[in-house]
C-alpha cells in the first residue's frame, strides 16, 4: 500500500507531502489545477521515462518519493531480499531526474536502474486511465487474472513441475538420440581409442619413473667413464696420483714436525685427508661396478617414451593425462553401450509426465472456460452499470500450437463498448475513457483475486454524469473496502462517495505558480463537493445537498 508521496520541484509543484490510508481517495480540483501531477509523478516512480520537461522552472531537479508498506506483499518483499534491498515491511522508491532528462533511481536509498522501479512497481500500483500502466492490455496478465479468479494457482503449480520435468526428459531425449544416431560411428572410435590406450597400459608415476631410468642409462658410459678417470687421479696412477703426492707431503711433514710442533695439526690434517681420500674411492669403485650398462633396456625405453609421447600427441594432451582420458573414454563407451536402455527408461518416464501434463491441463482447461463465461457475465453486467449498456465483454480462449508451462490455451480480453459493434481485443478499445471504465469493470468482478495493493483512477468518470457516475462512486468505494484506491475525479457523485479526499488547487504569485494539496474534512469537504455540484458560488442548497451525498455514502458502508 502507497502511505506516503513527496514531491519536490515537479512540474508546478514546487514542495508537496501526502500521507496516504487505506480505502478509497478522491482527488479533486479545477480543471488545470494539476490533479494529473500526481498520478505523473507515481508513474515516474514506476519507472516511466524522464524528461527535464517536468522540473520546475527556475529548479535544477525534481525529486520524488513514495513510500511503500509491504507488510500484506510477500512477493514484493521476495524480490528485494533476491536483490539485497532489503526484506522489512518498509519500501521507499525515489527518483531525481536532473538537466537533459537524466534521473537516476533508487530504492531503499541504493541506486538502481529506472528498470527496477518498473519490475518492483508492477506489483505495487496499477493505474487506470493511461495506456502506459495498462497492466489489463497485457495478454499474460489477462491469462494471470482469469487464473487468480478461478483460483486455479495449485493446478498451475502442479501443471508447471511436469512441463519442466518432461521438457527436460525430453531435452536428454533428444540429445541421447543424436548421439545414437552417430552411436556406431562414435563406439568404433571409442573402442580403438580405449584399446590404443589400454594396450599402452600407462600406470600414474610411470613416466617420470621412465625418465629417470633413460637419463641414467643414456649417460652410463659417460659416467663409467669418468669414474674411472677420477679413480686414476685420485688413487691409481702409480707415478702420479693424489695419494701419492698425500702420502709424500705427509711423510716430508712428520720430518717437519720435530724441528717444529707447530706443524702437527697440520700433519694430522693431512693424515684425515688421506683416509676419506681412500674411503671416497672405495665408494667411486663400487659406484662404477653397479653402472648398469644395457643398450636392450634403453632401447626398449626410448621405444617406450616415444609410445607415450605420440598418444599424448594425438589426443592433445600431456602425457600424465592419458591415465585420466582413458576413464573418461572408458565411461563414455559404457553409456553408448547401455545408451538402448536409458532411451527406453526416458521415454516411460516422460510419456508419464506427458499424461500428467494432459490431464492436469485439460482441467484447467475446463475451469476456464468455466470461469471465462463468468467472467464475461458479470463484466457485461458490470459495464452495463458504468454507462455502457449494449456494452459486451468477453474472457476468449484461444489453443496454443505448442503446451507451455500455463496450459494449452492463451487467454484475451475482447469488448464491445456499444451494441451492435463487434468485439475487439481489449488492447485495441480507442477511448480512454472507455477502457478506464472497462477496466473498471473487469476490477471490481475481479477485486478479490487482484494481487496489487492499490489501484489509480486518473478521471474514469471522463464521459459520465448523473446516475451512472454515482455507479462509478460506489463501485470504487467498493474496490477501496478490498484494495487502496485512489481516484482523480471531476464529478461529486464519484467524490462523495470516498473514505478520504484531497484538494489540488492552484496559486498564482506576482512570478510564479504553485500547485498545493490540502486533505479536506468535515465542512471543507462539504464545500468542495457543493462547489463540484454547484459552481464558484456556494448555495445553501447545493451545501445541504453535498451533505446529504456524503452521508448517505458513509451509511452505506
Amino acid at each position: 500500500m502507497l502511505t506516503h508521496l513527496q514531491i519536490r520541484d515537479f512540474a508546478i509543484v514546487e514542495q508537496l507531502e501526502l500521507e496516504l490510508q487505506p480505502g478509497m481517495t478522491a482527488i479533486t480540483g479545477e480543471t488545470g489545477a494539476g490533479k494529473s501531477i500526481l498520478v505523473d509523478a507515481i508513474g515516474l516512480l514506476l519507472g516511466d521515462r524522464a524528461d527535464s520537461g517536468v522540473i520546475r522552472h527556475g529548479a535544477e531537479r525534481a525529486d520524488l518519493v513514495a513510500g511503500f508498506d509491504l507488510s500484506a506483499l510477500p512477493a514484493a518483499r521476495e524480490w528485494l531480499a533476491a536483490r539485497e534491498l532489503g526484506d522489512g515491511g518498509e519500501c521507499l522508491l525515489r527518483r531525481v531526474i536532473g538537466p537533459q532528462g537524466r534521473s537516476r533511481a533508487y530504492i531503499n536509498g541504493i541506486a538502481q536502474p529506472a528498470q527496477a522501479l518498473k519490475e518492483l512497481g508492477e506489483m505495487l500500483i496499477d493505474i487506470h486511465g493511461q495506456h502506459a500502466h495498462q497492466s489489463l492490455l497485457q495478454r499474460d496478465l489477462q491469462r494471470q487474472l482469469l487464473d487468480d479468479h478461478a483460483g486455479n494457482q495449485p493446478l498451475l503449480a502442479e501443471l508447471g513441475r511436469h512441463f519442466r520435468q518432461w521438457s527436460e526428459l525430453r531435452r536428454q531425449l533428444e540429445r541421447l538420440r543424436q548421439a545414437d544416431a552417430e552411436r556406431d560411428a562414435r563406439l568404433d572410435l571409442l573402442r580403438f581409442q580405449v584399446n590404443e590406450l589400454e594396450a599402452l597400459g600407462l600406470k600414474p608415476g610411470e613416466l617420470a619413473e621412465l625418465e629417470q631410468e633413460h637419463r641414467l642409462l643414456a649417460s652410463a658410459s659417460r659416467r663409467l667413464e669418468a669414474s674411472q678417470q677420477i679413480l686414476q687421479w685420485l688413487y691409481e696412477n702409480d707415478e702420479v696420483s693424489a695419494d701419492t703426492l698425500l702420502g709424500q707431503s705427509l711423510h716430508e711433514l712428520d720430518a717437519l714436525s720435530i724441528l717444529d710442533s707447530r706443524l702437527v695439526p697440520v700433519g694430522e690434517l693431512l693424515t684425515s685427508a688421506s683416509i676419506q681420500l681412500r674411503e671416497a674411492c672405495d665408494e667411486l669403485r663400487r659406484y662404477a661396478r653397479d653402472i648398469d650398462l644395457d643398450p636392450g633396456r634403453l632401447d626398449w625405453i626410448e621405444r617406450r617414451l616415444a609410445e607415450i609421447q605420440t598418444l599424448a600427441r594425438k589426443h592433445r594432451l600431456s602425457p600424465e593425462e592419458l591415465p585420466r582420458r582413458l576413464g573418461e573414454l572408458q565411461a563414455e563407451l559404457a553409456g553408448l553401450d547401455h545408451s538402448e536402455q536409458r532411451i527406453e527408461a526416458l521415454e516411460r518416464e516422460m510419456e508419464l509426465h506427458h499424461c500428467d501434463y494432459q490431464r492436469i491441463a485439460a482441467e484447467l482447461g475446463r475451469r476456464r472456460q468455466a470461469t471465462a463465461r463468468e467472467l464475461g457475465t458479470g463484466v457485461s453486467r458490470a459495464m452495463a452499470g458504468l454507462g455502457m449498456a449494449g456494452g459486451r465483454f468477453e474472457a476468449r480462449l484461444e489453443p496454443l500450437e505448442r503446451p507451455t508451462a500455463q496450459g494449452l490455451e492463451a487467454v484475451e480480453f475482447w469488448v464491445s463498448a456499444n451494441p451492435g459493434q463487434p468485439p475487439r481485443p481489449l488492447a485495441k478499445v480507442a477511448s480512454g475513457g472507455e477502457l478506464a471504465r472497462i477496466s473498471l469493470a473487469i476490477q471490481v468482478i475481479a477485486a478479490h483475486a487482484t494481487h496489487i495493493p492499490t489501484l489509480i483512477f486518473d478521471e474514469v468518470d471522463s464521459g459520465i454524469g448523473g446516475a451512472v457516475a454515482e455507479v462509478v462512486g460506489r463501485q470504487l468505494r467498493h474496490l477501496g473496502e478490498h484494495r487502496q484506491v485512489l481516484c482523480v475525479t471531476h464529478l461529486p457523485q464519484v467524490a462523495a462517495q470516498a473514505h478520504h479526499h484531497f484538494q489540488v488547487s492552484k496559486l498564482r504569485e506576482a512570478d510564479t505558480t504553485r500547485t498545493r494539496i490540502a486533505r479536506l474534512e468535515g465542512e471543507r469537504r462539504v464545500e468542495e463537493i457543493a462547489r463540484m455540484l454547484g459552481g464558484i458560488e456556494l448555495t445553501a442548497s447545493t451545501l445541504a445537498h453535498a451533505r446529504e451525498m456524503i452521508d448517505l455514502a458513509a451509511r452505506a458502508g
